[in-house]
């Protein structure tokens, strides 16, 4: 008899730290996600490709590095015409679709690069109601793009709001956002912790029914299904709807800090960082937009309160995804559907003097949390320090589905892992992160032990010893003791930068 095709259900936070799970950081509350990892493969040690969004969406969706898909940055896009496992699941009589943040395009529209992810479509709601895709091969979309509060909030988002019978969702978000004017009336300013959106017009609750929607409609027409159910939160703004906004005391929180003296020997750019007024001039000039170069001073009881309310949200976002869980339990799916939870970059909260996001490549902002189930097939109750990447992710999906691999993936299938035929099958992992070749552009090489990154074209670089330094305070790049390591680790790095170069075309003669 054959096998019936196994459904996948691809779940995914934004910008969560890789140890915000409850099962193994007693601080934070997670039962849902703490079920999902019991049943499952918790992996320890996953790392994104990219510790921004555009570029790790887009290696989700192509199973290449943001070097190799193009887009390699925010305020970029991935090209229309890419290759997805999108188009590769459909042609293999999938229904696929994506309920949710996107993220593959830039905010901005050109004639050269248009983005139908851009203002003012975003709120061109007769737009919206008429296009559902197909979009980068996935059959199937239903998106929005504002993190709390934003001003970007439209999409099918404004539209699920509105046929809620909620026409005043406008009240609860700001109108205007940067140099972009989106007055409709009176001008809405931020609001901060405590939202005042009611939590049944959350984005949580408009992902979460809409992804139930599409599991019932699988169900009825028997196909099997490929959905992305992709959250925004806990990405800041740090705001969160009652009682997740109070859920956590923040004089019971742990503040993570910079260690004295940690910064003398990093890149000036994160030296910078901890100065109140710093100067990155050199770098504002050739790209005005590098994200995380400004100074990252901030007082312990704010970021205390910031972080109990980022906790709230992963608390009610764990909330969702356990009403998503339950639905696909409830519809009988479960048992023949592999869920793999994940974040598309992580998150700092002091780590490092540092917050939210930027050009570091320390473990808490290229870390995910990595969970997989898979009922019968993958071992439950299994933790895991193998060497995870997300640009593994589609590769393995494929294998699941029995669809053959194209040869422009760059991952590698980590099946045999997850199912417990293998202890690992990654020797090491790569992260790349660029705003400009003048400005930084870095990668990293990790492997058990160490860890490499280089910038280009600077002298300068980031060595650590993870197992004798797992706090990354420890700068060895210029250490003489440590001058043959080095060595060798960019030798290593060369060496897995050839190994994932694309062989699209087979060798059929001698000349």
């Amino acid at each position: 008899m054959k096998q019936r095709p196994q459904n996948i259900l691809l779940i995914t936070s934004d910008q969560q730290h890789w140890n915000t799970i409850g099962k193994n950081f007693p601080e934070i509350k997670t039962p849902n996600l703490d079920r999902l990892a019991n049943q499952g493969f918790l992996a320890r040690r996953a790392y994104c490709s990219n510790p921004t969004c555009t570029p790790t969406r887009a290696t989700l969706l192509t199973g290449q590095y943001a070097s190799r898909h193009g887009a390699w940055s925010l305020g970029t896009k991935l090209p229309e015409d890419a290759r997805t496992i999108g188009h590769l699941l459909g042609e293999a009589g999938y229904d696929t679709a994506l309920i949710g943040k996107a993220h593959f395009q830039q905010l901005r529209s050109t004639p050269e690069f248009p983005s139908i992810e851009s203002h003012p479509l975003l709120r061109d709601l007769n737009y919206w109601r008429n296009f559902h895709g197909p979009w980068y091969g996935i059959g199937h979309v239903e998106l929005a793009r504002c993190h709390g509060d934003e001003a970007l909030v439209g999409q099918h988002y404004a539209l699920w709001m509105e046929e809620k019978g909620f026409f005043g969702w406008r009240a609860h978000f700001q109108t205007n956002w940067e140099e972009f004017d989106y007055s409709d009336g009176h001008p809405n300013p931020p609001q901060k912790h405590k939202w005042s959106l009611p939590e049944e017009f959350h984005t949580n609750a408009w992902i979460t029914e809409r992804s139930l929607e599409r599991i019932r409609r699988n169900k009825e027409e028997g196909k099997p299904f490929f959905l992305w159910a992709s959250y925004f939160d806990p990405h800041p703004p740090y705001l969160v709807p009652e009682p997740w906004a109070s859920m956590y005391d923040p004089a019971k929180i742990t503040v993570p800090c910079v260690v004295s003296g940690e910064h003398e020997k990093s890149p000036s750019h994160i030296q910078k960082t901890q100065q109140e007024h710093p100067d990155f001039t050199d770098l504002q000039e050739s790209c005005p937009w590098n994200h995380g170069c400004h100074s990252h001073l901030h007082g312990h009881d704010a970021l205390a309160k910031d972080i109990a309310v980022y906790y709230g949200m992963i608390s009610m976002m764990d909330h969702y995804i356990g009403k998503l869980l339950d639905g696909l339990e409830s519809a009988g799916l479960a048992d023949n559907t592999l869920v793999v939870f994940t974040s598309d970059h992580g998150h700092y909260y002091g780590h490092h003097g540092l917050t939210a996001k930027g050009p570091f490549h320390y473990e808490d902002g290229i870390r995910v949390p990595f969970i997989v189930r898979w009922p019968e097939r993958v071992p439950a109750g299994v933790e895991s320090d193998s060497l995870q990447s997300l640009i593994d992710v589609p590769v393995s999906f494929l294998r699941v589905a029995n669809v053959p691999v194209p040869s422009f993936m760059q991952g590698i299938n980590q099946l045999p892992v997850w199912c417990g035929g293998k202890k690992t099958v990654r020797k090491n992992v790569l992260i790349e992160h660029r705003h400009q070749p003048t400005a930084i552009h870095m990668k990293t090489y990790v492997d058990d032990r160490y860890k490499l990154t280089v910038y280009f074209e600077r002298d300068y670089g980031e060595l650590f010893d993870l197992q004798n330094d797992p706090q990354e305070i420890k700068n060895l790049w210029d250490e003489p003791a440590s001058e043959a390591l080095k060595l060798e680790l960019t030798r290593k790095l060369l060496f897995a930068e050839m190994a994932v170069e694309p062989m699209p075309m087979p060798r059929v003669s001698i000349a």
